[in-house]
């Protein structure tokens, strides 16, 4: 009858799901050991530059991916204010959650700029931009259950020359972020794109290394321009309610 066929069918569908789940938990573990590998031996170089000069907790954590990985002056652009860069090269959203215990509850900072989603756009296969908000919003969370007033600021993913093809899942990623802050107590978006190009809203080639993805300095000079005044703000905020 019909309705046995639909429990054979029912019983054959979740019997398949319970033997393919063991094999779904090794890809995942298999996929996580390989990202580890990757950014091991980053999190080798924090440990040594913590023992060196062990941080302050209640200070401005910087996370994130290449983009502030490079940015290796930002401490001295950003001063008087007092940050901590921890961001690593090829990071995706879903390793700023992976590595959440041994970036925000090791430092416990009272800001955090937050820089990732771009490298989830082009992995292979590539993440749609709600999936990828979709692990920001889980970061804020975990972020807010242990640290209630703890400020984010995000910043926006950059329109890069090398992904113009992509550029519309940009857009679209950071406009859910954009929404997402503008509704969220303890968060801000800060729009970086509009230093990066001409009066024509072409980029600004200049600033881009041969890749047209990373940048020169003049490139964080016009970061620090726009993130600068914002940073300050939002600090004097945490500490006024602190």
């Amino acid at each position: 009858t019909v309705r046995n066929q639909e429990l054979k069918t029912n019983h054959f569908a979740a019997l398949t799901a319970l033997l393919l789940a063991p094999l779904a938990a090794l890809h995942a573990a298999d996929e996580a050991a390989k990202r580890w590998a990757q950014y091991e031996s980053s999190f080798k170089a924090f440990a040594d530059a913590d023992r060196v000069n062990p941080p302050k907790p209640g200070g401005i954590l910087f996370v994130g991916s290449s983009i502030f990985r490079q940015w290796t002056n930002v401490a001295g652009q950003m001063a008087p204010l007092p940050v901590l860069n921890r961001a690593f090269g090829g990071s995706r959203t879903g390793d700023q959650l992976a590595r959440f215990d041994q970036l925000v509850l090791r430092y416990a900072p009272k800001v955090i700029v937050y820089y990732c989603g771009s490298n989830d756009l082009k992995a292979t296969p590539p993440d749609a931009p709600d999936v990828i908000f979709g692990r920001f919003r889980e970061f804020s969370g975990r972020v807010h259950a242990k640290f209630p007033a703890m400020r984010i600021v995000f910043v926006s993913s950059t329109r890069s020359p090398d992904r113009v093809a992509r550029w519309e899942q940009v857009d679209h990623y950071n406009g859910l972020v954009r929404a997402y802050c503008a509704a969220t107590p303890h968060h801000t978006f800060v729009d970086v794109n509009p230093a990066l190009v001409d009066r024509d809203g072409r980029p600004r080639i200049e600033l881009y290394k041969e890749d047209k993805l990373h940048f020169y300095p003049p490139g964080y000079e016009a970061f620090t321009a726009i993130l600068k005044p914002v940073l300050e703000q939002v600090w004097a905020e945490a500490n006024s309610t602190a």
